[in-house]
């Protein structure tokens, strides 16, 4: 089955090697990781297994970065639904970005984009959606004094003229070959990737200053910056720069993305540890033998369990990781052990979370643009 990976759905088993050659990003190598734990003391988890895995011009900004012009980092959540730890991915590595190269943060919530591109929701839920998803990023722990979150509605007044800007440099044509659109496809829809590209480049027009830009994202909206790489530059400002992850793969299996429309398929940042236990032991798709006889005798595939794949995400212990695959893989560990360890991981850190995100709500002006 070939995959289908656009800003909007992802269907399929996706090949990343095909993605990297199809997108034209460039696979994070050695070098560049060596270069990485130079500037930023470490290497996160995600670069060391290759979860974060292409990219686009980073090093021009980290060469940007050596001679002290820092960049800034622009990253974003659509609201639609509620928060799944599949959303929490990039959020994680950009905090560790922001930390280990103290550098700000533009936050995007394109509260118009899923109303366009979602027949069935109304602008009132998307609303509802854009405060609660705003605790969850709260709760990731940004520094809110370099942390500025920009609401395309509500920023209207900063983002439109340059959306502008660049909506009168991007043809219909472009649009339609990129995204796929056609005569039926909403007008709203069609302008969007203009209001995407803007926080691209907008820090630099408020301070009047060239900055380089580094945007983490998952690969599905990879197109958007493609567009908007051909047009900044035509303002007057560097191509964005970005780094792309690999998909948390749904609790049902190792294909496609896990959906907050598909409740088997997800954990909520919300749910309570009970539910979390149920769900993992009810759908998480096992690499595990039939019987606990056939499993100790031939041993499972953590190359397929989602389990083992989801603690690639969520436990930063390498050791621990290495020795769970030997004993998963020699029949040593069975798969309601593993789904033991992951329900464990999950909760603790869903604990955590969960505080945060209370507390979150007495935040959410500190880190208003």
């Amino acid at each position: 089955m070939t995959a289908t990976v656009t800003p909007w759905e992802v269907k399929g088993v996706v090949d990343y090697d095909t993605l990297i050659t199809e997108f034209g990003v460039s696979k994070i190598d050695q070098t560049l990781l060596n270069r990485i734990k130079k500037l930023a003391g470490e290497v996160h988890p995600f670069l060391r297994r290759g979860i974060f895995f292409a990219h686009r011009d980073l090093n021009l900004v980290l060469d940007e970065y050596e001679k002290g012009n820092k960049f800034f980092l622009y990253t974003g959540r659509a609201p639609s639904g509620p928060v799944h730890i599949g959303h929490l991915v990039p959020w994680m590595f950009t905090k560790w970005l922001q930390d280990n190269f103290d550098v700000e943060l533009y936050f995007q919530f394109p509260d118009e984009e899923k109303f366009l591109f979602k027949e069935n929701l109304s602008w009132e839920e998307s609303q509802m959606y854009l405060q609660e998803n705003m605790l969850d990023v709260i709760a990731m722990g940004f520094d809110p004094k370099k942390t500025k979150f920009l609401i395309d509605t509500q920023h209207a007044n900063l983002m439109y003229p340059e959306a502008l800007k660049v909506a009168k440099r991007i043809t219909f044509s472009t649009v339609k070959a990129v995204f796929g659109m056609t005569n039926e496809t909403n007008i709203g829809s069609i302008f969007y990737t203009s209001m995407q590209a803007v926080p691209a480049f907008l820090p630099c027009v408020l301070k009047k200053k060239k900055m380089p830009c580094l945007i983490p994202h998952a690969i599905d909206q990879d197109p958007h910056f493609r567009v908007s790489r051909d047009v900044i530059p035509k303002l007057g400002y560097y191509k964005p720069a970005s780094i792309q992850c690999k998909f948390l793969p749904p609790l049902t299996g190792v294909t496609g993305k896990m959906s907050s429309s598909e409740e088997s398929t997800a954990i909520y940042t919300t749910d309570d540890a009970k539910t979390v236990k149920n769900k993992i032991n009810k759908h998480a798709f096992s690499g595990g033998k039939p019987t606990v006889e056939e499993h100790r005798k031939k041993g499972g595939n953590p190359d397929i369990d989602v389990s083992y794949q989801w603690l690639l995400f969520f436990e930063e212990d390498d050791k621990k990781v290495k020795k769970i695959y030997e004993d998963y893989k020699s029949g040593k560990l069975l798969s309601g052990e593993l789904k033991g360890m992951l329900i464990e991981k999950i909760n603790g850190f869903l604990a955590e979370h969960q505080k945060r995100r209370k507390l979150a709500e007495k935040q959410v002006g500190k880190f208003m643009l």
